[in-house]
């Protein structure tokens, strides 16, 4: 019996059909929900009805999704109970001011997404209350559009609301995925573990982006590992000068994290490889951002920010 108050939801929108998005659709449909996969991009969104959305790899299913569409104001038609955000963080804004001409008072927006302080972003847009933020334990990547390889998966997800009275359909919410095959976890300590998991990719993501190597030849070659290892140390800095909790034996943790990730190209190096604006911003730079207001120095993060903001502004 769901608590009073809570989400029953029906019709769930993903605005993303890049790997993060695809599997999250897929699963939540494979649930029983009615799915509205939602990208600007037609081609990579046809699929998702016929044959359906494909996963192999660490799970192996394949679902076609209720409907598509290429707009996100397209969404308004399906009155969407909850609407998950799996795009890359520097476009929330536009997409949470498209949500904004259709939000009603019950929907829920989750940012189910990587980076810092991407649940204020949409907060900033569409107040807190509606507003959740996730925490994602999987890794993929894109085979083609509508197939992806599910390169690793640790559940449990975790999910948390902005808004104390929507704690109840936060605890839903985190229940209809666990159903669906996502383990979630509803918490009440969403931002110490966006940051354990945010460290990690500082780490990982920016330094396989500049090298163009998978985050098991970056971990493997020496030299690339001084880089990877001083990141990791400056980003706990960081985070412990703004009494951000990671737990005492967190190094060792993320070292024998990042260590089991294998082969995987993390979406940073996809994007560089696809001349497309990374998530820099809302991960190194972050740290750099909260490292000022500490009065902490980050030369490390710095140097890697700069470093992939050069690839980004490369002329195509």
């Amino acid at each position: 019996m769901k608590p009073k108050g809570a989400l029953n939801p029906q019709t769930i929108a993903v605005i993303g059909a890049g790997p993060v998005g695809c599997t999250l659709a897929a699963f939540l449909a494979q649930g029983g929900e009615k799915v509205i996969l939602c990208d600007i991009n037609p081609d990579l969104i046809k699929p998702a009805l016929d044959p359906g959305i494909i996963i192999e790899g660490a799970a192996s299913l394949q679902q076609k999704v209720f409907a598509t569409c290429i707009r996100v104001d397209e969404l308004a038609q399906y009155r969407p109970a909850v609407i998950f955000l799996t795009v890359k963080a520097s476009a929330i804004p536009l997409i949470a001011s498209a949500i904004e001409t259709f939000y009603r008072k019950g929907m829920v927006v989750v940012s189910w997404q990587n980076g810092i302080d991407t649940e204020a972003e949409v907060a900033r847009v569409l107040g807190r209350a509606p507003v959740m933020r996730a925490v994602v334990n999987y890794g993929c990547g894109l085979i083609q559009p509508g197939r992806v390889r599910l390169v690793f998966h640790h559940p449990p997800h975790y999910l948390q609301e902005l808004a104390p009275e929507t704690r109840p359909s936060a605890k839903a919410l985190a229940e209809t995925l666990t159903r669906s095959g996502l383990a979630t976890e509803h918490t009440d300590q969403i931002v110490p573990l966006v940051w354990r998991k945010a460290v990690m990719n500082a780490c990982m993501n920016p330094v396989c982006a500049v090298t163009g190597q998978t985050m098991k030849q970056a971990l493997e070659d020496p030299i690339i590992f001084q880089l990877i290892d001083s990141l990791l140390k400056e980003c706990i800095r960081v985070a412990r000068a703004n009494e951000i909790g990671l737990g005492w034996d967190y190094y060792a943790f993320a070292r024998d994290y990042m260590e089991n990730a294998g082969p995987h190209k993390p979406s940073m190096l996809v994007d560089v490889e696809q001349r497309r604006r990374t998530e820099i911003d809302f991960i190194n730079g972050k740290f750099i951002e909260y490292g000022r207001q500490a009065g902490i120095e980050t030369p490390f993060n710095t140097a890697i920010r700069a470093l992939v903001k050069a690839l980004e502004s490369r002329p195509g």
